[in-house]
């Protein structure tokens, strides 16, 4: 325990040499837990092969092609890896955030370590709404469109990679909500900023949408309309909170000031 980096206080004054040790222990914490992750996940790549799969309609469930030698094992290097770092996201955003929390006050440091708790519950809801409601039907439409017309083998490399990513990208983005209070919490943003710039905003989240892994309409609509609604309840969820944390003393004046 006497090796694991020590998280810096806000007032400590250190040299940029010894920002850089402490970067580079907490990166190699980093890597320990996705290495560490990587090898408990392969223990059970043939289940999370397995699970990944099951959203394919029943009409093409094991009907998953490889074209090369060594693609089987590849795929399953790659699968496994993308889920290695989902599992140990909490702990390489955990050492991230030690890193940068000696650049804010011991206060605001502790609301963030409970953000990075919550945005990791919601990550988790984001693969499961992924998963559940918007593969299936993606899946769906993509599979069969056309079919009449084409001979479809669904290329197992493909396949894996656009269901792990899509999944990976739908958590982050779930992660949204708490991202905004965090910057209404610590002065960055405002709740009328929010409100008044609600276009911008949905413009943003509509680009972010497209620009996830996914190709097809029908995942696309799936997609946007509940960042949409995650949006709009962040906007209304900062204005809630941001009248009791200013009565209460917590929000000191923001670093993007409301205009009249």
């Amino acid at each position: 325990m006497a090796r694991l980096p020590r998280r810096l206080n806000h007032e400590d004054s250190v040299t940029l040499v010894e920002h850089l040790d402490e970067f580079r222990s907490r990166l190699i914490v980093s890597i320990i837990a996705v290495v560490v992750a990587f090898a408990g996940a392969y223990i059970f790549n043939d289940d999370i092969l397995r699970w990944l799969a099951q959203p394919l309609p029943e009409a093409r469930d094991g009907e998953l092609v490889t074209f090369g030698v060594t693609e089987p094992f590849f795929t399953t290097v790659k699968v496994v890896f993308i889920a290695a770092l989902a599992i140990s996201l909490p702990v390489v955003l955990w050492q991230l955030w030690s890193f940068l929390a000696p650049a804010f006050e011991q206060n605001s440091q502790r609301i963030v370590a409970v953000f990075v708790l919550i945005a990791t519950g919601l990550f988790a809801g984001g693969v499961a709404f992924g998963y559940y409601v918007v593969l299936p039907r993606a899946l769906g439409f993509l599979t069969t469109y056309n079919d009449e017309f084409f001979q479809i083998e669904i290329r197992a490399s493909y396949y894996y990679t656009f269901v792990a990513y899509t999944l990976l990208a739908i958590g982050l983005v779930f992660c949204l909500p708490i991202f905004v209070l965090a910057l209404v919490r610590l002065g960055v943003l405002t709740s009328g900023a929010l409100r008044r710039n609600r276009r911008i905003g949905i413009a943003i989240v509509i680009i972010g949408a497209a620009l996830l892994p996914t190709v097809d309409p029908v995942s696309l609509v799936f997609e946007t309309i509940p960042l949409l609604i995650l949006y709009e309840g962040s906007i209304w969820a900062a204005v809630y909170f941001e009248k009791r944390w200013r009565a209460r003393g917590l929000i000191g004046a923001p670093l993007i000031a409301d205009q009249s």
